[in-house]
């Protein structure tokens, strides 16, 4: 029988550990599609779900990671072939399913995608859930009426996995990006990622009463949510957007009718965990070519799966910038 590794977080009373676990294909759930996994990526979910997080997960023991990438198996359903490169992003993937940090994992066959001809299986977990969804993000402000180059947009939160790639994929495709960091130490690279100014967080987070601010963006990436977003919202410019997919500032919006109604601006939601299949390969293929990122290497340090526990723990400590790229095999 096949054996294989996974980190497996382990829960006694109010006590969480982590270790790696030599596991066999038996311990993994029954499901339609097996999967050996080469790479995955560390998400800030994964590290509240191996830290115990009872709002992500609530079964113990439990295997995280919402991203995975590697060859198929075994498919049941016919859909794919044994050796077809493919990944998973998001839906229940290490959250109350077995996860992405595993030598193998099996999924319904709707949560996987073949991955388009010339993206790498290792690109493939360098974008990630965060990079899909700062795609999604770039994406439906385009079409929502941000056009031209040269257009400003702010990313908050953009020393983050999803704001360092918004930060990136903006500038390479030749928007002005301002980047919101609490990080000044990053200033630089955030700058080598494509930003043109880099400005700090507490500009945006503290509570302005004011119902509208200057305007300042055509559009923004809010990866913080709470009164960063309102405050971001106050500045767009006249029929502006603001995409937004986080909440590490706050879940309530306390904003104003008035930059809505006197500015024609929107609010824009991002959900990409239950996003389709089909718009997964849409963007997976636009990163191949059109929306191509020349440092996406660099955005990221590859380790091992051993390395990944430490690797968690200074992640919530914010001890982190870079993306990780979890490579299964030593």
């Amino acid at each position: 029988m096949t054996t294989f590794n996974a980190l497996r977080v382990l829960k006694k009373g109010n006590s969480i550990t982590r270790e790696i676990e030599h596991c066999n294909i038996s311990h993994l759930p029954e499901n339609e599609v097996l999967i050996k996994v080469l790479y995955s990526s560390l998400n800030y979910k994964d590290a509240l779900s191996a830290s115990g997080h009872a709002g992500i997960t609530r079964s113990y023991p439990h295997t995280p990671g919402i991203d995975a990438a590697g060859i198929i198996v075994s498919d049941k359903t016919g859909k794919f072939k044994e050796g077809d490169e493919v990944s998973v992003t998001g839906f229940d993937l290490g959250m109350n399913t077995w996860g992405g940090f595993s030598e193998f994992i099996n999924v319904p066959a709707a949560w996987v995608v073949k991955l388009p001809e010339g993206l790498s299986v290792a690109d493939a977990m360098r974008i990630g859930t965060a990079g899909i969804t700062a795609a999604y993000c770039v994406e439906k402000l385009i079409k929502n009426g941000l056009t031209g180059k040269g257009s400003n947009v702010l990313v908050t939160g953009a020393s983050g996995g999803v704001g360092s790639i918004a930060v990136h994929l903006l500038s390479t495709l030749g928007f002005q990006v301002t980047a919101s960091s609490g990080k000044p130490d990053q200033t630089q690279w955030l700058k080598n990622l494509g930003a043109k100014d880099v400005i700090d967080r507490e500009s945006l987070s503290k509570r302005n009463n004011k119902a509208l601010l200057p305007e300042k963006n055509d559009g923004v990436i809010d990866t913080v949510g709470g009164d960063t977003l309102v405050n971001a919202v106050k500045q767009l410019k006249y029929g502006g957007s603001a995409a937004c997919c986080g909440i590490v500032g706050g879940t309530a919006v306390p904003a104003d009718i008035f930059p809505f109604i006197l500015r024609g601006v929107n609010i824009l939601g991002i959900a990409s965990a239950d996003a389709s299949l089909h718009s997964r390969k849409t963007v997976l293929a636009k990163f191949v070519t059109l929306w191509h990122l020349p440092l996406l290497e660099k955005m990221c340090d590859e380790i091992s799966l051993n390395q990944l526990s430490d690797r968690i723990d200074l992640m919530l400590a914010g001890k982190i910038i870079r993306r990780a790229l979890i490579r299964m095999e030593s």
